[in-house]
Order: C-alpha cells, then sequence, then structure tokens
C-alpha cells in the first residue's frame, strides 16, 4: 500500500539466491514508497515503473544481466572447486526510510540458508557478523568484504546519501512518483549484487566451515 504522510517513506530493495550443484537461481525486487519499482526473476529484470527512459533502462538491464552471468560462472566454478550436494538460499535486503522529523534511517541485512548472516554498520561502512555462534564462513565472508570500497564506501553512500536523496524527492513531490527521481535506483540493485557476489566468494570458497 502507499505510504500515508504519517509513516515513513522507504525504498527497499529484496534480492534471493538459490544455489544448488552448481546451479543459480535468482528473484527480487525493489520497491519506491510502497510501488513496486523493479523486478528479477532468473536472468530478466523488469522496469515496473517507468522511471528511467528506454535508451537509460537498457543500459542498466545489461550491467543486472552481465553480474548475473557472472555471479553464476562464479558459482559453478567453486562448485567444481568444493562440489555441494545440499541447497544454500541467500537474501539480501537494504534500503533506506525518511521520517516525517526528516531524520532517516539505511539498513542492509543478510541472511543465509534462513539464518540472520551478516549486516552492514551504515555510520561506520562496516559488515558485522550476525550468526549465532562462531562460524568460519561468515567471518571470511565479512572479510572479503571489507577488502572493496564498492562493498563498503560506495554501499554507504548509496544508503546515507543517494538513497535517502530519493526519498527525499518523493517527499517534495507529495508523494508522486516523478521521473526525475530515476537515475540511481538500479544503481541501488547493482551494488547489493556486487555486494552479493563478494559475498559469494566467501561463501563458496569457505564451503563446510573450513577456510
Amino acid at each position: 500500500c502507499p505510504a500515508s504522510p504519517a509513516v515513513p517513506l522507504a525504498f527497499t530493495m529484496l534480492q534471493l539466491t538459490r544455489v544448488y550443484m552448481g546451479n543459480s537461481m535468482f528473484r527480487g525486487n525493489a520497491s519506491l514508497n510502497g510501488q513496486l519499482s523493479h523486478l528479477l526473476e532468473g536472468n530478466n529484470v523488469t522496469q515496473v515503473l517507468p522511471l528511467e527512459p528506454p535508451d537509460a533502462w537498457a543500459r542498466r538491464q545489461t550491467e543486472v544481466i552481465a553480474y548475473l552471468r557472472t555471479f553464476r560462472q562464479l558459482v559453478q566454478l567453486f562448485n567444481k572447486e568444493r562440489p555441494t550436494n545440499f541447497t544454500q538460499h541467500l537474501c539480501c535486503h537494504l534500503g533506506c526510510r525518511l521520517y516525517p522529523n526528516g531524520t532517516a534511517q539505511s539498513f542492509y541485512e543478510v541472511t543465509l540458508n534462513r539464518t540472520a548472516f551478516l549486516s552492514f554498520h551504515v555510520p561506520s561502512a562496516t559488515w558485522e557478523q550476525r550468526w549465532p555462534g562462531e562460524l568460519p564462513v561468515a567471518a571470511f565472508a565479512r572479510q572479503e568484504l571489507m577488502k572493496y570500497p564498492i562493498t563498503t564506501q560506495d554501499l554507504q553512500y548509496f544508503l546515507n546519501t543517494t538513497c535517502v536523496s530519493i526519498l527525499q524527492a518523493q517527499s517534495a513531490r507529495t508523494g508522486k512518483v516523478s521521473g526525475r527521481s530515476h537515475t540511481v535506483l538500479v544503481l541501488g540493485l547493482i551494488l547489493g549484487s556486487l555486494a552479493l557476489l563478494g559475498m559469494a566468494l566467501g561463501i563458496f570458497l569457505c564451503t563446510g566451515g573450513s577456510c
């Protein structure tokens, strides 16, 4: 349902990845102020709301599809190195909220096999382990994600600045979606995907809990 003036505006993204015996399956979506804006299903990502003109959207779409292809190839490579015969589920949930008093809150949460795995502490641009107890895979994945600016500083900037600016523009337009807030929505999907790619390095190089 569209957000009312009494509740925070929100831009959220959800990416689900299922991996089984070297095969990857993707699902996900993005929503702006309660309205579905993008949809990810298999190898296809579509723009549900007309937030980008056709030429710009075609470029974004190509970038996301290239990421999916790279992720799938990496999983196949890791499976050859360390074959697994069980299913793994990764879920990334990220976005930001803008409250009526002008304050904002951003978040990035990751679960592995439906258990809290890692989260991104936006103010300090650091990844934190959430897995209950010791897990070498979680420690290794955190270490990998902390190595790259795109999964630390760039992600922090997107969540703290870019994401919030989308909602500020939305608020200024009294809740009506405008084409002028378009250019960075899929950037969030790409950054989320790259963070997931870094996560894959940790999980599939460390499969079985021994790094």
